[in-house]
Parts: C-alpha cells; sequence; structure tokens
C-alpha cells in the first residue's frame, strides 16, 4: 500500500511539475528536487526494519561490525549517487551526471576491494593453497 501511496505521489508531482517546465523551467525543477526529497523522506520510514535485518545478520558473520559498516556505507554512497545524478539529469546536466555516478561507483568499489580479498583468503585457507 505504501508503494501505491509514493507512486500516486510521485505521478502527481510530476504532472504539476509538467504544467511549469515550459514557461518557468526553474520551478518545474523545484518541483521535481521537492518531490525527491519528500520520497525519500518516506523511505527512511523503512530505514528502521532494514538495520534489524541486517544487525540479525551479525549473528552469522561472527560479530564483525565492520563486514556490516562496509555494507551500510556502500548502499548509502549508491543511493546518494543515484539521487544526486538523476537531480542533475533532470536540471539537464548529463555529464555532471555521468561523473557522479562514475565517482560512487569508484567508491564502492574502494569500499568492496578488502571484503573481495577476504573472501579470496578465506578460499585459499579452505582449498589449503
Amino acid at each position: 500500500m505504501d508503494m501505491l501511496k509514493i507512486g500516486i505521489l510521485g505521478l502527481t508531482g510530476v504532472m504539476l511539475a509538467i504544467q511549469f517546465k515550459g514557461t518557468r523551467a526553474e520551478i518545474s525543477l523545484y518541483m521535481g528536487v521537492a518531490l525527491c526529497i519528500l520520497i525519500f523522506a518516506f523511505s527512511m520510514e523503512k530505514i528502521g526494519s532494514i538495520l534489524s535485518q541486517i544487525l540479525s545478520l551479525k549473528k552469522y558473520i561472527g560479530g564483525s561490525e565492520a563486514w556490516l559498516a562496509l555494507i551500510l556505507k556502500a548502499v548509502g554512497i549508491t543511493y546518494i549517487g543515484d539521487f544526486c545524478a538523476s537531480v542533475c539529469k533532470d536540471a539537464g546536466y548529463q555529464a555532471v551526471a555521468g561523473q557522479i555516478e562514475i565517482f560512487a561507483k569508484l567508491s564502492v568499489l574502494c569500499f568492496s576491494l578488502p571484503v573481495m580479498a577476504a573472501v579470496v583468503e578465506n578460499i585459499s585457507t579452505i582449498v589449503g593453497g
């Protein structure tokens, strides 16, 4: 039901923003950004349940909170990068949006390399190499 509410909110906001796009493009952009922030605020309600699920995974990975921190940072980077790139695309700055997306991907790669190294190390320990 929440998805239906967010979908209706998004479509209504876009329809209103389209009305201003031809005459007052800056108002249309501001409406789009405000709509994104409003939907982001609604999505924050889901963060509590997501965090509780992630914390329940802690018992399966031996209590290492460093892994959970890496996962949360990667998710945060991808979400913020996508949000900012989408706003830039709506404003007509596709090149800036592309650079934000590339930076977000490289940042996630930097966070994931230690995880990948640990996985390879565990596999080599299991295999006996």
